[in-house]
C-alpha cells in the first residue's frame, strides 16, 4: 500500500471575510500500481465538519478494494468553536478539484457521522447553488465559487445535521445558562421520578422545552451580537459556554426509537457526558453558534438539502449506534427526492465500529457494491 499527505489550498477573493490561503490536509490510501496506469478511477472522499479524518478507519479498506480512500480535514479540524458551515463547503470543493486534477474520474462523497448534513449541503449547492452568505449575512457567497458536483453520495453512520442533534441533546431542565445545576425537576431526564422509561407525555414536553431552550440561546446570541456591533469600538463576535448538551432521553430509554444500542452515549454514561467539558457544542462563538447549532438558522441539515440532490444516494447505518438513531436514517432516506436511493442497515454496528472489524468491512463492502452497481467503481 502507499499513502500520501495532501495539502489542499483554498483561495478566497477579496470580497470575502478572509483573504489569502487556508491550508487543509487530506490523506489518500491507494494500492501501489504501475505509475503508467494512473490512479484508481474512483476516490471515496470522507468528510466531517471538525473531525480529523487523516486516520479514518475506511481509508485502508477502500484501498484494498481497488478504490482510493481519502480522509479530509476542514479548516476547523478539532475545533468547532468558530465553525462556519459555508466555509466547509468551500473546503470540500477544493479537495474535489485536487482529486479531479490528479486523474480520478469519479468522486464519491461520504458524509460520516456529523458529516452527513454537510455532504448533503455540499452536493445540493454544487448542483444548484443558492446560498449567498451565512445566516448572518457574512461570506462566502457559494453562488460565486467553483463547486464541482460529485458522482455519488454516501451517508455513513450519519445523523441529519448538527443543529437537529444538538437540539435533541439539549438539557431543557437548565433554567440559568450560567448555572447548569439549577434545574427544573419536572424536565430533568436524570430525575428518577420521570423515568426511564419515559412516558409519551414527558417526552412531548421535553422535546418542546428543548426547542424553547434553543430559541432562548439564539435570542441571547443575536442580542449580544447586536450590542457588540453598536459599541463605540464594535466587535464582530464573542465566545460563550453552553452547558448540558448530552441529554437525549434515548440515551437511557431504549424503548424510544428502539435499536440494538446499549444504554449510554458515545462518551460514557449520559450524566457525565452531559456536563463534561468536552461534550458536544460546549464552547462556541456567537456567529458560529448561529451557523452550526441554531435549529432555526443552520444550513447543515441533510433532509433540507437531499430533496435537491439528483445524484445516487446511499444511507448506511448501524443498528447499535448510540448517536445516529434509526429515525435519523429514516429521515435522511425519506428526504431524498428521487428513487435512485438505497438504505443499508449494518446489524449490531456501533457508531465507530469499535471492536467490530468484521462489521466495518461489511459496511465497506456495501458501499463498494453500491458504487459498482452504479458504474461508479
Amino acid at each position: 500500500m502507499r499513502d500520501a499527505i495532501l495539502a489542499i489550498p483554498v483561495d478566497y477573493d477579496t470580497t470575502e471575510i478572509y483573504s489569502g490561503v487556508v491550508r487543509l490536509s487530506g490523506r489518500t490510501w491507494a494500492r501501489a500500481v504501475d505509475p503508467d496506469s494512473g490512479p484508481a478511477p474512483t476516490a471515496f472522499l470522507f468528510v466531517h465538519p471538525t473531525s480529523n479524518f487523516l486516520g479514518h478507519y475506511a481509508l485502508e479498506p477502500m484501498a484494498r478494494r481497488g478504490m482510493t480512500g481519502v480522509g479530509l480535514t476542514t479548516r476547523y479540524a478539532g475545533n468547532d468553536t468558530s465553525l462556519t458551515f459555508e466555509n466547509c463547503v468551500l473546503d470540500i470543493a477544493s479537495a474535489i478539484r485536487v482529486l479531479r486534477a490528479r486523474g480520478h474520474e469519479r468522486v464519491i462523497l461520504v458524509g460520516n457521522s456529523g458529516g452527513g448534513g454537510l455532504a448533503a449541503m455540499y452536493q445540493s449547492q454544487a448542483e444548484k447553488p443558492t446560498l449567498t452568505g451565512t445566516p448572518l449575512g457574512d461570506g462566502p457567497d457559494l453562488t460565486k465559487h467553483d463547486l464541482p458536483p460529485v458522482d455519488g453520495l454516501v451517508l455513513l453512520m450519519a445523523h441529519p445535521g448538527r443543529a437537529q442533534v444538538y437540539t435533541e441533546w439539549l438539557d431543557p431542565s437548565i433554567v440559568d445558562e450560567s448555572n447548569p445545576h439549577l434545574r427544573l425537576p419536572e424536565l430533568d431526564m436524570f430525575n428518577p421520578r420521570n423515568g426511564p422509561p419515559y412516558s409519551p407525555e414527558f417526552v412531548q414536553r421535553y422535546r418542546k422545552a428543548q426547542r424553547e431552550r434553543s430559541a432562548r440561546i439564539r435570542n441571547l446570541v443575536l442580542a449580544r451580537l447586536a450590542a457588540l456591533a453598536g459599541m463605540d469600538r464594535p466587535c464582530r463576535d464573542f465566545s460563550f459556554v453552553v452547558h448540558g448538551t448530552c441529554a437525549d432521553p434515548r440515551f437511557l430509554d431504549l424503548s424510544l426509537d428502539p435499536s440494538d444500542r446499549a444504554v449510554g452515549t458515545l462518551w460514557g454514561d449520559a450524566w457525565t457526558a452531559n456536563f463534561a467539558p468536552s461534550s458536544l457544542g460546549r464552547y462556541a462563538s456567537g456567529r458560529s453558534w448561529i451557523s452550526q447549532w441554531s435549529l432555526v438558522d443552520s444550513r447543515g441539515h441533510g433532509p433540507s438539502h437531499l430533496p435537491h440532490v439528483t445524484t445516487p444516494v446511499q444511507v448506511v447505518w448501524g443498528t447499535a449506534d448510540q448517536a445516529a438513531f434509526p429515525e435519523h436514517a429514516r429521515q435522511l432516506y425519506e428526504s431524498i427526492g428521487h428513487d435512485d436511493k438505497e438504505i443499508v442497515a449494518i446489524a449490531g454496528a456501533n457508531h465507530y465500529f469499535i471492536d467490530q472489524p468484521d462489521l466495518m468491512e461489511s459496511a465497506m463492502d456495501a458501499m463498494v457494491t453500491w458504487a459498482r452497481r452504479h458504474d461508479l467503481a
